[in-house]
């Protein structure tokens, strides 16, 4: 039977008999991916507890309100129990795509921070957080699965900096594989995307800032896979347009403040045998959407 708190985690805005029959749904999805009864009861409450009105979620906080005697079974739960994360993870892009399935759907590439105060967190470096400041932080990436029934996270990677995987002990002592090696952030949008096709699953769109549109790998690594995409571009990016020049909008932002770059994206409909969606960057003075794929073949991406 639920407490209070625990039905307080489902919102305000939802029955919760029918949230609480869906998410021990969800759970028993995952259920086998736990090597014992306990860690999978434990893993319900920590998930639980993070969708609570908690003011700060930590093992201490989540532990105290989930009626634990200590955190250190949450510590364990995350650290030393056996369990398969990554079957998790694929468990739970499956119950996602399945309950929000969109033929429309994109996928949401971006990522957060979250501050540490320590040096042991895996990945913990300086980083410019959201604020502006540089503080000492953990960034992680994820993908999001985008549709008219709602959205929510079906892949993450852990941003792991080169002053890790130069450090072999360092990565060793915070539980990283000997395997782990530095992989850009475009690197890591691309490995979470092709993981969500090879599944089996088809986004047409992907869209993120300008972290992944200024990489042109990743641009052409999705143009290869059939895949349109809307991505932001820094405001100093310049494009090459149909009349062979370059064009820049420039900053007219006050010093100390980014400036926009104004693209058109004009999408051209996929052409034969699965030739990829492609994206048309043109200044405002030119702006055209091309009527069929072939009229867009001379146009740069």
């Amino acid at each position: 039977m639920w407490t209070d708190d625990e039905t307080a985690a489902t919102g305000h805005s939802m029955n919760p008999a029918r949230w609480r029959e869906a998410f021990e749904v969800a759970m028993g999805r995952m259920a086998g991916r736990f090597a014992r009864n306990e860690p999978r009861l434990r893993a319900g409450r920590l998930i639980l507890g993070l969708l609570s009105d908690l003011p700060r979620k930590n093992c201490w906080t989540i532990a105290e309100w989930a009626g634990e005697a200590s955190p250190h079974v949450m510590r364990h739960l995350l650290c030393r129990a056996s369990w398969d994360a990554d079957a998790v993870r694929d468990d739970v892009r499956e119950h996602v795509v399945e309950h929000l399935h969109d033929e429309a759907a994109v996928l949401v590439v971006d990522e957060t921070g979250d501050v540490k105060k320590g040096p042991h967190t895996v990945g913990v470096q300086r980083h410019t957080g959201t604020a502006g400041r540089i503080e000492n932080s953990q960034v992680a990436f994820y993908l999001i699965y985008a549709g008219a029934r709602g959205h929510a996270a079906v892949d993450r990677e852990p941003y792991v900096p080169r002053s890790w995987t130069r450090d072999p002990d360092r990565c060793r002592a915070a539980g990283l594989g000997e395997e782990t090696v530095f992989a850009t952030k475009p690197e890591l949008a691309r490995a979470m995307i092709e993981r969500f096709m090879d599944a089996g699953h088809r986004g047409d769109w992907v869209t993120g800032d300008e972290v992944y549109g200024g990489n042109p790998k990743l641009r052409s690594a999705l143009e290869e896979c059939g895949m349109g995409y809307v991505l932001a571009v820094a405001c100093s990016a310049e494009v090459t347009t149909s009349a062979g020049s370059g064009w820049k909008r420039p900053s007219k932002a006050r010093k100390g403040r980014r400036g926009s770059t104004r693209i058109r994206f004009a999408a051209t409909p996929p052409g034969p045998a699965g030739s990829p969606s492609r994206c048309l960057f043109t200044p405002s003075s030119q702006w055209s959407a091309p009527t069929n794929t072939a009229a867009a073949k001379d146009q740069p991406t």
